[in-house]
């Protein structure tokens, strides 16, 4: 088709579904799986894995002796109802040839081989329980052998969490370890001490908390964890753990709910919000250079129509002419032609002086265009004032300047300098009333997809806070 005769439109809801669903994910996910297992009736095989629930946490909890493993695995396994999977008790509640091969192993002190403690985790792992609430394994792999192992039996983990401390500190940790015999849960006698007196009364040393032993230990997870980290970097979170338990498990909690980047196409859709002065028009224009966005801006959307007389221009221009504001259905089909422009769907776009309502954020909705980045760059009043009301315009060269951070050279300059009536005080304060009245209702309905940032600061500061939201799918919070 010939876009110079009538201009290629896309509707945005094949985009907008394929997003919200995961689409591509999907499809991402079953032919993974498709390849790693190779079943002799793929349909069949797929129909299960779709019938299956595809958002149970899939866990590694690790890190060096004395970090805190198990008593993080147990909180946060206890937190997402999810099993607790640890070497122990793989070996206790299977009565495989595997596991008694392992026990023979460590009856005879010698290394259980790799291959039997994938079979019996792969085995765990496909019981129901497993399947239907997910899984949290703790202290494995301990090789980059068994992490590449896991890896060719299709089990990756959605997060992997390394605790992580000074060499000192965990020394100094271990000396007070104590183990309960009965539940075996992990306690220390200074830092997490149980409330159960009769749980006090049975706790015993830790047999591998001697200074030398726990030497040795360190040395031999030095050894391996870079190799074991290389196999999970996209997805590995490091927390340091020299802190009170409260916070490391804040920190561990945050992590685990949020989603992973994926390897998704995505395209962003970004609102700017803010008052009159934040630097919204500023910022558009920085990520259109850089990025390719298609920087949509009310106003010249307004402007552009009436230089093209179209029929939209002709409807606007009345409201102009009158100095009226154009009604929300007027701007509201200028953005839509907009937006479903080829540009637009392909590198992404950034609104900015749209929406100033809820009602129009709501229309812009129902319309199938929404955001998936919406930003509030917040500024105090103070500053907005400084900032507009402070510059002006040159008459005679058109340069503009600002009194404070680009004053002008001469003081004959200075005299013919022109102030614009938008920029007096008493017209920035009305604009700032305006959206101050509505900013609530409207952070209200973007309130599960904004972020709001700190736009009192230089140009470039801001563009690198903006940059941080967009560059990258933003993770979306797990439902617990």
């Amino acid at each position: 088709m010939d876009a110079t005769k009538k201009p290629l439109l896309i509707p945005p809801e094949f985009s907008n579904y394929a997003e919200k669903h995961g689409i591509f994910q999907i499809y991402e996910s079953l032919l993974t799986k498709l390849i790693i297992e190779q079943p002799a009736d793929p349909l069949t095989y797929m129909i299960g894995l779709l019938e299956q629930e595809s958002e149970v946490p899939q866990i590694i909890i690790h890190g060096p002796p004395a970090a805190g493993k198990r008593t993080m695995s147990v909180m946060a396994a206890k937190h997402f109802d999810c099993v607790h999977i640890t070497l122990e008790n793989l070996l206790a509640e299977s009565d495989s040839k595997s596991a008694k091969k392992a026990q023979e192993y460590i009856s005879a002190k010698e290394v259980v081989p790799t291959h039997i403690w994938v079979s019996l985790i792969k085995e765990r792992l496909q019981k129901e329980d497993c399947i239907s609430k997910g899984w949290l394994l703790e202290a494995f792999p301990q090789t980059r052998e068994q992490a590449q192992a896991l890896q060719a039996e299709g089990i990756n983990p959605r997060h992997f969490v390394l605790l992580e401390a000074p060499d000192t500190v965990l020394i100094e940790r271990v000396m007070g370890k104590r183990i309960d015999p009965e539940t075996g849960d992990v306690y220390h006698s200074t830092f997490d001490p149980p409330s159960d007196l009769a749980v006090v009364q049975r706790l015993v040393p830790d047999s591998k908390s001697s200074e030398k032993v726990m030497i040795q230990r360190l040395m031999e997870y030095h050894r391996h964890i870079d190799g074991i980290l290389m196999c999970f970097e996209k997805i590995h979170k490091s927390i340091n753990v020299d802190q009170p338990k409260a916070d490391v498990f804040s920190q561990v909690l945050s992590y685990l709910k949020m989603n992973n980047r994926n390897n998704a196409p995505h395209t962003p859709r970004l609102i700017l919000l803010g008052p009159t002065g934040c630097g919204k028009s500023v910022q558009a224009e920085l990520l259109a250079s850089k990025y390719g966005f298609v920087n949509v801006s009310c106003t010249e959307l307004i402007k552009q129509s009436l230089v093209d007389d179209s029929k939209l221009g002709e409807a606007v221009r009345p409201y102009i002419d009158r100095h009226m504001l154009v009604p929300d259905d007027l701007v509201l089909q200028l953005l839509k032609s907009r937006l479903a422009q080829l540009d637009a769907v392909t590198k992404g776009w950034v609104i900015h002086g749209f929406p100033k309502t809820r009602e129009q954020a709501e229309s812009l909705a129902r319309a199938g265009y929404e955001a998936n980045r919406v930003i509030f760059m917040d500024v105090p009043t103070d500053t907005i004032l400084e900032r507009l009301t402070l510059r002006s315009v040159d008459p005679v060269t058109g340069e503009r300047y600002h009194l404070i951070y680009n004053p002008p050279r001469t003081n004959e300059v200075k005299q013919r300098l022109h102030t614009s009536p938008k920029d007096v005080e008493s017209a920035v304060n009305s604009r700032i009333a305006q959206y101050q009245a509505y900013i609530e209702e409207i952070a209200e309905y973007y309130e599960e997809s904004a972020q709001h940032i700190n736009a009192d600061q230089d140009i470039h500061t801001v563009f690198e806070c903006i940059e941080s939201i967009i560059v990258n799918p933003i993770p979306t919070k797990n439902e617990v």
